[in-house]
């Protein structure tokens, strides 16, 4: 089947303060989306992790092994799977994915993109770690309800910054990501009755030093979230590859490709 896909990428949301998001937890005990573990691959940090979600290599594979290693990647994102097979793609992000699918060095004069001809076909980006998630996810919206995407990349960058500031054990890190949920209360009713898949993960964690990279389990174990009718939400919870979101996503889309994949996690309708 042939799907339109959302993913939203709650940057440095570690696992240990996801059972504070209310609104997540209540859709998944509706029946209405299920909840999965994961663990981030290594090392634990944000464009490495980019890069592993949307192209389904590992930082090694990739080369992209460091937060400085700033150049377009050299893998087949669901970014270009999806515009050589003829969808749409948008994504509003942090500046650092579009210079890893579309121009780099990145200047602020591509913070608004829409060339037919590029990877992320439509974006909104942004620079400063402390744009507000509110602004982020409206800058979403207009994305989704402009341009009508296949492929709808949606990237806060609060939950990271607030645990940058105060760290894992803050009540502002636990209350950014309560904000979160809120935020995506607001906007997920929307997103599944338009017919959008979503799906809902973090690139990393963050521990009680401010920072993330290694191998803690806080740093690692992120949450999932999988919500729309084509995945099988009676499937076990169980620990998943980060490797293999790319390639889930792709079936989603019903995308070719030849990245590994994780077909039990969709209903009969989803394949």
């Amino acid at each position: 089947m042939r799907h339109k896909v959302i993913l939203v990428l709650v940057d440095g949301l570690s696992a240990r303060v996801a059972h504070g998001m209310g609104y997540l937890a209540a859709l998944v005990a509706a029946g209405q989306g299920s909840h999965h573990r994961l663990a981030c691959e290594l090392p634990s940090l944000s464009r490495p992790l980019y890069e592993c979600l949307l192209t389904g290599a590992s930082p090694l594979q990739s080369g992209i092994t460091h937060n400085g290693v700033s150049r377009l990647s050299s893998q087949i994102s669901l970014f270009h799977l999806a515009t050589r097979q003829g969808r749409r793609t948008a994504a509003a992000a942090y500046y650092w994915v579009s210079e890893l699918y579309n121009v780099s060095p990145w200047q602020e004069h591509h913070r608004f993109t829409h060339d037919d001809t590029l990877p992320i076909q439509h974006g909104l980006f942004y620079w400063d770690d402390a744009y507000p998630d509110s602004h982020l996810l409206a800058d979403a919206e207009a994305l989704r309800t402009r341009h009508d995407p296949d492929f709808l990349l949606v990237h806060p960058m609060g939950v990271d910054d607030a645990g940058h500031r105060f760290g894992l054990d803050s009540p502002e890190y636990r209350n950014r990501a309560r904000k979160m949920d809120t935020l995506l209360a607001g906007v997920l009713p929307h997103w599944l009755a338009a017919g959008y898949q979503v799906v809902v993960t973090a690139d990393h964690g963050m521990n009680g030093d401010r920072t993330h990279g290694g191998t803690l389990d806080e740093e690692r174990q992120v949450p999932l979230w999988l919500l729309g009718a084509a995945f099988d939400h009676g499937a076990p919870e169980r620990a998943i590859a980060q490797t293999s979101l790319c390639g889930l996503l792709a079936d989603l889309m019903g995308l070719e490709h030849d990245k590994a994949a994780l077909p039990w996690l969709l209903a009969g309708e989803g394949r």
